[in-house]
C-alpha cells in the first residue's frame, strides 16, 4: 500500500517534517512493507520557507530583522535561482516569537516582515511568494509598508506609532517613498484564510483573541482598521476591505492588495503545486494529513482542507489528524474526509501532550492503519458524523 503523508506543523509541538516522519513511523509499525511518501505541507505560515525552498532547489538564508514588538531578531527567507524568494511573515512577526505574557496585539507590528521583503529585493528578487499565516499582528500591514518606505500620518502630519490601535488616528498615507521595486515584482501571496478585513468575520474579531486581544481590544482594533480602510481605499481608488483574504495576518492581506500587484491564493495550493503533489497522489491508497487544531477554521484554507480537496480529485481517501479535534470539525466528514483522529491522550496535560506530540501522532497513525487493514477499504468511505467514529479503533 502507498500512503501519502502530508501534514502541516502541529503548532507548539512539531514541525510539518517531524509530523510526517511520525506518521510514517506509525504506518510502518502497522504495515512494515508500506510505501510512505512524506510531503510536509504549509498553508503560508510556519514551514512555508522550508517546504518551498527545498522544492525549488533554493537555499535558506538568515536576515536581520525585528519581531512584532520591535526587538532585533535573526529571521529566515528562502532564495532560489531566477530571482525568486520565499518569505514567511511569521518568521519575523510571528505569534510564536512572543511569549504569551508579552503579547500586545494593539502595538504589534509587521515591520519586521517588511524588512524580509526589502532584504529579498536587495538580493535581486523579482518574484516573491509571501506567506501570511501565524502572525502576532493586527496592523493592516502598516508596519510592512513602513519598512518599505510608506508613511502613515495623523492629522498633524506626524507618523503614527507602530501597531493597529494607532490607526484610529490615521489621516493620510504617503506612498511617495514606497520601494518602486515592488511594482515590478510578481507577488504570489500564500493566504491560509479567506476572511475579510472587517466585521464579525474580520481580522480583529476572528484572529485578535488568539493574539491576546480582549473583547474591548477587538472593538477598538476593528474601528481602527475601518479607519485604515476608509483612508487607504480613498488613496488607491478601489475597495479592498471585503476581498477574500484581506483579513489575513491582521489585515496584511488588504495592504498587499491595495499597494502591490499581489495575487492572493490559497497557500496550500501554492505549496501543493510547487511540490507536485498531484504526482505524489498517483497510485496512492490513502492520504494522512493534519494540524494542531482541527476546527471550524480548517475548512477556510488550512492544510487539511486543501489536501482533502486535492486528494478527492484522485479518488484517494483522506484521514485528518489533529492535536485537538473540535465538534465543529465534523463538517469535514460531510465534505468527504474518511476520518477525524484526535491524537491527544486524556491522561496527559496540555504541556505533556505537546511534548509527546510526535509519539502520540505515531501511535494514532498506527491505530488508523491497523483499522484500515482489519476493516478493509470500506472503513475509509466517508460517513455522517453520527455514523462515523472520530477515532479509528475506538
Amino acid at each position: 500500500m502507498k500512503f501519502v503523508l502530508a501534514p502541516d506543523s502541529f503548532k507548539g509541538s512539531m514541525s510539518a517534517s517531524v509530523a510526517a516522519g511520525a506518521m510514517a513511523a506509525g504506518v510502518q509499525r502497522a504495515l512494515p512493507g508500506a510505501l510512505c511518501e512524506l510531503v510536509p505541507m504549509s498553508d503560508g505560515g510556519e514551514g512555508l520557507v522550508d517546504a518551498l525552498t527545498a522544492a525549488i532547489g533554493g537555499q535558506v538564508v538568515g536576515v536581520a530583522a525585528h519581531d512584532a514588538l520591535g526587538r532585533p531578531i535573526q529571521a529566515r527567507i528562502g532564495v532560489a535561482p531566477g530571482g525568486l524568494a520565499v518569505i514567511e511573515t511569521a518568521s519575523a512577526a510571528g505569534l510564536d516569537r512572543i511569549a504569551p505574557a508579552e503579547r500586545d496585539v494593539r502595538r504589534a507590528s509587521t515591520f519586521g516582515a517588511g524588512e524580509l521583503v526589502r532584504a529579498a529585493l536587495d538580493r535581486g528578487t523579482r518574484r516573491l511568494i509571501v506567506g501570511l499565516g501565524g502572525s502576532a499582528t493586527n496592523d493592516a500591514g502598516s508596519g510592512w509598508l513602513s519598512a518599505l518606505g510608506a508613511r502613515f500620518l495623523d492629522g498633524a502630519g506626524a507618523e503614527l506609532p507602530p501597531g493597529g490601535a494607532s490607526l484610529a488616528g490615521l489621516a493620510r498615507v504617503d506612498v511617495a517613498g514606497l520601494d518602486a521595486r515592488l511594482a515590478a515584482c510578481r507577488i504570489d501571496v500564500a493566504c491560509d484564510v479567506d476572511n475579510p478585513l472587517l466585521g464579525r468575520d474580520g481580522a480583529s474579531a476572528v484572529f485578535g483573541p488568539q493574539k491576546g486581544a480582549s473583547a474591548s481590544d477587538v472593538v477598538d482594533l476593528d474601528a481602527a482598521l475601518t479607519r485604515w480602510a476608509d483612508v487607504v481605499e480613498a488613496c488607491v481608488g478601489r475597495s479592498v476591505r471585503d476581498a477574500p483574504g484581506a483579513g489575513a495576518a491582521g489585515g496584511l492581506g488588504a495592504a498587499l492588495l491595495a499597494f502591490t500587484p499581489a495575487r492572493l491564493r490559497t497557500g496550500i495550493d501554492i505549496v501543493m503545486d510547487a511540490v507536485d503533489f498531484d504526482a505524489a497522489l498517483a497510485g496512492a491508497d490513502c492520504v494522512f494529513t493534519g494540524e494542531g487544531c482541527v476546527d471550524a477554521q480548517t475548512r477556510h484554507g488550512k492544510v487539511p482542507w486543501g489536501v482533502l480537496r486535492r486528494a478527492q480529485r484522485f479518488g484517494v481517501p483522506t484521514v485528518i489528524f489533529g492535536g485537538q479535534v473540535t465538534p465543529e470539525a465534523e463538517e469535514l466528514l460531510d465534505a468527504g474526509a474518511a476520518a477525524l483522529v484526535p491524537i491527544g491522550r486524556t491522561d496527559q496535560t496540555l504541556d505533556a501532550a505537546l511534548a509527546a506530540g510526535p509519539a502520540n501522532l505515531a501511535a494514532a497513525a498506527e491505530t488508523a492503519t491497523r483499522r484500515m487493514l482489519g476493516a478493509g477499504p470500506e472503513c475509509l468511505r466517508p460517513h455522517h458524523p453520527g455514523q462515523h467514529p472520530r477515532r479509528p479503533g475506538t
